[in-house]
């Protein structure tokens, strides 16, 4: 990796430099896939997409039949999701997009790459955890309505009203009565946030029984990625059909013309976040808004301020 510039401005001169070696990535434990790989991958794909933005005014989609490289068409797309976030700002959209799949299928992975260039007061995201006793004596919809989006908002649902459907049905957290309950009302309940003028997209990601192994050996082994790696994630292997037929159940019921499912095959991750990105934009019929033109005011004035010194503060160690 290489070392972090420090830039010192005219004010900070009153200390000399301290100069430090900084600690190589193996030595931080970062530096092999064992154990870190994924932070390094993810911090060389951050640089080049960050090296891409000057150059992505006049961006054109990849011909068919053309190979692309992952980074370049990655850049291209979430240049286009600030078109598409400026878009749902000025004209009071409301989107709300599912994102659903079996555990390690890449849910995550695409929603880290759609929100990374996004505006957090616009685009949000939503993970609820295990339902407090509050919650569980409420309408079952009841605390995900809490969270759907507001006019000029995109909010992207890791995991959603859906959990009923998969765990809860398959680990026997709700009775057979509430499941069926469910697949009867869910419909009903979406047309009505359609309605309301909720635009709503639902992401199915399909990943194979081999390619879930693999990722689930690779999350036990690295320290980094254990902490995506639960109880119930484990407990889902035992239950691969029964998850396959709630999965089936599920869509036969609430795969309707006007809240479609969209699978996504996830088995190779860089594929899948391209293809999900590049629907997803197709969804929302946008236009590219030139943002207001700013200008920089002047600063302002020294009327004798002095800085105190450095040394009555306490400053972070430079070590890089």
């Amino acid at each position: 990796m290489d070392e972090v510039k420090t830039a010192g401005g005219a004010e900070a001169q009153d200390t000399p430099k301290r100069k430090r070696k900084a600690p190589k990535l193996k030595d931080l434990g970062l530096g092999v896939p064992a154990t870190g790989g994924e932070v390094l991958r993810d911090a060389k794909e951050a640089a080049a997409i960050e090296a891409h933005w000057r150059d992505l005014g006049d961006a054109k989609p990849p011909k068919g039949g053309g190979k692309l490289k992952y980074v370049d068409e990655l850049a291209r797309l979430q240049f286009e999701l600030i078109k598409l976030q400026e878009w749902v700002r000025v004209n009071g959209l409301k989107v709300c997009v599912l994102f659903e799949g079996r555990d390690a299928a890449g849910k995550g992975g695409v929603i880290k790459r759609i929100t990374e260039s996004l505006n957090p007061r616009v685009c949000r995201i939503v993970a609820l955890g295990t339902p407090t006793e509050k919650e569980r004596g409420q309408w079952y919809f009841q605390r995900y309505v809490a969270q759907l989006p507001a006019k000029g908002e995109i909010v992207l649902f890791d995991r959603s009203w859906y959990n009923r459907a998969g765990v809860e049905r398959v680990m026997g957290f709700c009775t057979d009565g509430e499941y069926q309950e469910f697949l009867r009302a869910c419909p009903q309940f979406e047309e009505m946030l359609v309605r309301s003028g909720i635009i709503l997209i639902k992401y199915w990601f399909s990943v194979s029984d081999e390619e879930q192994e693999k990722r689930f050996t690779e999350r036990m082994r690295n320290p980094i990625k254990r902490w995506k790696l639960s109880p119930m994630d484990l407990e889902s292997r035992k239950h691969w059909v029964e998850y396959s037929k709630a999965k089936d159940a599920m869509l036969e019921h609430t795969d309707k013309k006007l809240t479609p499912w969209y699978i996504v095959d996830a088995d190779d991750k860089k594929k899948a976040r391209l293809n999900c990105i590049h629907h997803l934009l197709q969804q929302i019929p946008y236009q590219d808004i030139a943002p207001v033109e700013l200008e920089l005011p002047p600063r302002q004035g020294d009327d004798g301020y002095k800085r105190p010194k450095k040394s009555k503060q306490n400053w972070v160690p430079e070590i890089y």
